[in-house]
């Protein structure tokens, strides 16, 4: 199974991708978690990527295709994986398509995490608090939401048209998102 999880700066899909990944045995890949551990290390691609993220930017695409490349080359992703944050640009789709024709493969579904932006703003602010996270303040949550709105929707009208998309309304318990989650994919490939 091979599947993408999207939606805005906090609408769950880190949370979320964890049960999805576990319900169908693949490795959930996290373009965030790839960027932090650069970033806690103190790497030069870290340091260039804690710049662009305090001010609320996205890493350059040719930068996260060739860490993503990479991980899709691994040996645990040869039965699927589930790519977090990542496509975020028609750019990145484009990359990703081509990415996995050269395998013979092809995506299986592409789930979206749907939230309303006021609920979405609450979230990364209590996230923020929670764990000290300096790349979530009003400001820069603000700009994410700008940059979602204007870069990676139109990922979804893409996925629509190829059939891929599994809309899954990300508003409840962390719980009952789930279950929504995993009764969509599993209708989808039904």
């Amino acid at each position: 199974m091979r599947m993408l999880i999207m939606g805005a700066p906090g609408a769950g899909k880190g949370t979320q991708a964890t049960a999805l990944a576990e319900a169908y045995a693949v490795p959930t890949i996290s373009t965030g978690d790839m960027f932090r551990a650069n970033i806690r290390n103190g790497t030069e691609l870290g340091v260039r990527v804690k710049t662009l993220i305090d001010a609320g930017e996205y890493v350059p695409d040719d930068v996260t295709e060739a860490i993503v490349a990479d991980r899709l080359a691994e040996e645990d992703c040869s039965a699927g994986f589930l790519l977090d944050g990542f496509p975020r640009t028609m750019h990145q789709v484009h990359f990703l398509d081509r990415h996995l024709s050269r395998q013979r493969q092809r995506l299986n579904a592409v789930v979206s995490l749907v939230v309303e932006p006021d609920v979405l703003a609450a979230r990364l602010l209590e996230r923020a608090q929670k764990e000290g996270r300096t790349d979530d303040n009003e400001d820069t949550i603000r700009r994410r939401m700008e940059v979602y709105a204007g870069q990676t929707a139109p990922l979804l009208f893409h996925y629509e048209r190829q059939g891929l998309l599994v809309e899954v309304e990300g508003t409840g318990t962390v719980e009952e998102v789930r279950q929504r989650m995993l009764d969509a994919v599993a209708a989808r490939r039904a």
